[in-house]
């Protein structure tokens, strides 16, 4: 059985992004469910890996030139695995450790240094740990988890692939 080209399963995973942030958008605007700061870095995350694998369709490299983007891929699946990962366990922890609600990810930044806006934003609020919307059992930092790590895979394997 022959796999698609490789530039094509790059742009269905670009494809894949663009689907995540569709539902997002859509759950914002007409479910109105508004982002949480964590969950807005997970949107910037499923945007650049979307851009990275648009990148990696357009550009079609071969050999050194794919296994660079499977890097930038991995990098950046790593990385919302990551804020994914810890929203899934500040929506999991007992109600006495939630951390009091907090101002939202605009004025965080526009009043604070990148980093000390990093710090307050990995510090969570009161708002990250609210479940608002779950499918089969799972909250929507849960579904972008398995979705950030699954797309990593996909990217990484068809980078690497002969």
């Amino acid at each position: 059985m022959n796999l698609p080209s490789v530039r094509l399963l790059n742009l269905a995973g670009f494809l894949a992004c663009a689907g995540m942030m569709a539902y997002a958008l859509y759950a914002q605007h007409m479910l109105f469910l508004e982002p949480c700061p964590l969950c807005s870095f997970q949107r910037i995350a499923v945007i650049v890996l979307g851009v990275v694998f648009l990148g990696a369709a357009l550009h079609n490299p071969d050999g050194v030139g794919r296994r660079v983007y499977g890097g930038f891929i991995a990098l950046v699946a790593l990385a919302g695995t990551g804020i994914a990962g810890w929203h899934v366990r500040m929506q999991n922890l007992p109600p006495d450790e939630t951390p009091a609600c907090g101002p939202g990810l605009g004025y965080i930044l526009e009043n604070n240094t990148f980093g000390n806006a990093l710090k307050m934003v990995f510090g969570g609020s009161g708002e990250c740990a609210d479940v608002d919307w779950q499918l089969l059992g799972l909250s929507m930092p849960a579904w972008v988890l398995i979705g950030m790590l699954g797309l990593g895979i996909f990217g990484v394997a068809n980078s690497l692939r002969r």
